[in-house]
């Protein structure tokens, strides 16, 4: 039986619109990747000293604090909420952790350390969740009151860290690997297993998609909202502690601006500002981009005010590119 040449181009336009449908989903979901890897090869060629391994390993070690930002933040942001306060609880967590070494064994200071971030978080999504106020006037205060405790345990002064078990946080190694970039990976394997395979990832999909459908699916949006929060005040509590490890003292001004860090890291990624579309993965590698572009302008001796013009508008760029996003959609 013979085809028809109508048929034959029906066909050919379809398995087009497929193929190209399907590059889009790519480029969407994973095409953040792709990005790192282009800046990675441009580096490469403007700096010799870029892909050795001692910068590699430094690389890694940077990003990891701001990588364990995103991927609490990322929770956040995929129920259409923001979190501007976990620059100040990396500060707070990091000087309650030292403060606790001074009296208790370092494993139990540094659990400690990161309970107070999980608190803070807790009361984070407590006012958002329950009091219905905006999370972006509810995080913004609590950026400011919890810097200020932060200054109040410290009195206004770095803490030093004593405890060689809590130095290795920071600067120990675990083979070839630094300690720091072990528990980036720990972190984001739990935050992945979480989302895809657990009810309560599935719920924060549907809470960011549309909050009043899932309330009457009988998911627990108060709950769920309490929750991401909490884990965005972990994951800051323990960016603090491997912060203040890493350079041997708790200071209550640290963590300034890194919540736009992770902001941008998370939108870079592929996660919607409105909620309801994000890949953890992709949080990861847009914490890997800003990472390498840090890195690289600092080997190419670009002053520190001029990289801070270029993140300014690479976070400019994220956010425009999400509305892109958006519009496709």
């Amino acid at each position: 039986m013979s085809v028809s040449q109508p048929e034959v181009n029906q066909k050919k336009n379809s398995t087009g619109a497929n193929l190209k449908q399907n590059i889009g989903k790519f480029l969407n979901k994973m095409g953040i990747i792709v990005v790192v890897v282009l800046l990675c090869l441009l580096f490469s060629v403007l700096s010799s000293d870029f892909l050795t391994w001692n910068n590699i390993v430094n690389v890694a070690r940077q990003t990891s604090i701001s990588a364990i930002l995103a991927a609490g933040m990322t929770f956040v942001i995929l129920t259409g909420g923001i979190d501007l306060s976990i620059g100040a609880i990396v500060a707070l967590a990091g000087v309650c952790a030292v403060s606790f070494s001074g009296f208790m064994p370092a494993p139990l200071a540094i659990i400690g350390g990161i309970t107070v971030g999980g608190l803070a978080g807790y009361v984070n999504g407590i006012l958002t969740s329950v009091s219905r106020l905006p999370a972006i006037i509810v995080t913004l205060g609590s950026m400011t009151y919890l810097r200020g405790i932060a200054y109040v345990v410290t009195g206004g002064y770095p803490l030093m860290v004593e405890s060689n078990f809590f130095k290795s946080i920071g600067t120990g190694y675990l083979g070839p690997i630094p300690v720091p970039v072990i528990i980036m990976i720990a972190v984001f394997a739990i935050a992945h297993v979480v989302l895809k395979y657990t009810s309560f990832g599935r719920n924060i999909y549907m809470v960011g998609g549309n909050e009043e459908a899932a309330r009457l699916t009988g998911i627990k949006v108060t709950s769920s909202l309490t929750w991401v929060y909490t884990i965005s005040g972990i994951c800051a509590g323990i960016a603090g502690v491997i912060l203040a490890a890493r350079l041997f003292s708790a200071q209550p001004n640290a963590g300034m601006g890194y919540e736009l860090d992770a902001i941008a890291a998370v939108v870079l990624g592929g996660t919607s500002l409105v909620g309801g579309v994000g890949f953890i993965v992709g949080s990861l590698f847009g914490a890997l981009f800003m990472g390498v572009l840090s890195n690289g302008l600092t080997l190419l001796n670009v002053p520190y005010y001029w990289q801070l013009i270029i993140k300014g508008l690479v976070i400019v760029l994220a956010i425009y590119i999400d509305r892109v996003r958006r519009k496709k959609s």
